[in-house]
């Protein structure tokens, strides 16, 4: 009995100088995975355990090649890009050039999808159709953009003043109110626009054309809001009434020299 106790204690002994052995693995292993893990967020709890050392240099890279990225920006007017290629694109809108040639009539564009939806003008093509009209449109986009006079939404809203848009490029033109940028530059003389729409509509300045004439006495006009009250003098119509005495006038600017009687 006594040989079968000391060799009980024999073994109790032998177990208990393998212990240190064992913490100094485990010792070693969580200094390990203490130097590979920090404060990873733990998918099911939500609660911070460890944090991939690996995945946070992948992140931080990757932070820092968006903060290049973005470095791309417009000399000329300050806006910002993620692509040096949506960069270049933008740039023709100062240079104003426009290196995607139609075939058919030989009007340029700035982008090659512009080209590729003006051929539809050729073509006819229109394969996107509203299903609450009769409208049909050369675009996907044009017709999401239609949806909205249907349902009335306005997604796009200035964080300034709070005016919503339905257009996202409506949008953008009211923008420039807030921040005075003129992209549109006269090549003839130093005026500048917000919308490429006045730019060219202030060329006939330039140019003297005049496209809308008056089908009754063929008088030509730059603008077609001049046409239109050129009209009135044929039509006898005066649209423009004063609130005061009710008295109505063909053109605004009558109205204007008028109410200045009742401010006397």
């Amino acid at each position: 009995m006594e040989l079968i106790k000391e060799e009980r204690e024999d073994v109790r002994i032998e177990v208990k100088q393998e212990e240190p052995e064992e913490l100094t693995d485990l010792k070693a292993l969580k200094e390990e995975s203490q130097e590979l893990y920090e404060e990873h967020l733990d998918f099911n709890t939500g609660e911070k355990s460890f944090k991939c050392l690996k995945t946070e240099n992948t992140s931080r890279d990757g932070a820092q090649k968006n903060t290049n990225m973005r470095s791309l920006t417009c000399q000329q007017c300050g806006k910002s890009f993620n692509r040096r290629t949506h960069l270049n694109s933008h740039m023709r809108i100062h240079t104003g050039e426009k290196p995607f040639a139609c075939k058919l009539c030989g009007s340029s564009f700035i982008r090659k999808g512009c080209l590729k939806s003006h051929m539809a003008i050729h073509t006819g093509e229109k394969p996107y159709g509203c299903k609450l009209c009769e409208s049909s449109f050369i675009r996907k986009g044009n017709l999401k953009s239609h949806m909205r006079v249907h349902t009335g939404e306005k997604p796009y809203t200035c964080p300034q003043c709070g005016i919503s848009f339905k257009h996202r490029s409506t949008f953008n033109v009211h923008m420039r109110v807030h921040t005075g940028e003129k992209p549109y530059n006269c090549p003839q003389c130093a005026k500048t626009f917000t919308e490429k729409g006045n730019l060219k509509k202030h060329m006939r300045v330039h140019t003297g054309e005049k496209p809308f004439i008056c089908h009754r006495c063929g008088s030509g006009f730059t603008h077609k809001g001049n046409l239109k009250r050129h009209e009135n003098i044929h039509t006898g119509e005066k649209p423009f009434a004063c609130d005061q005495c009710g008295k109505r006038f063909g053109h605004k600017v009558t109205l204007h020299s008028h109410m200045k009687i009742h401010m006397l």
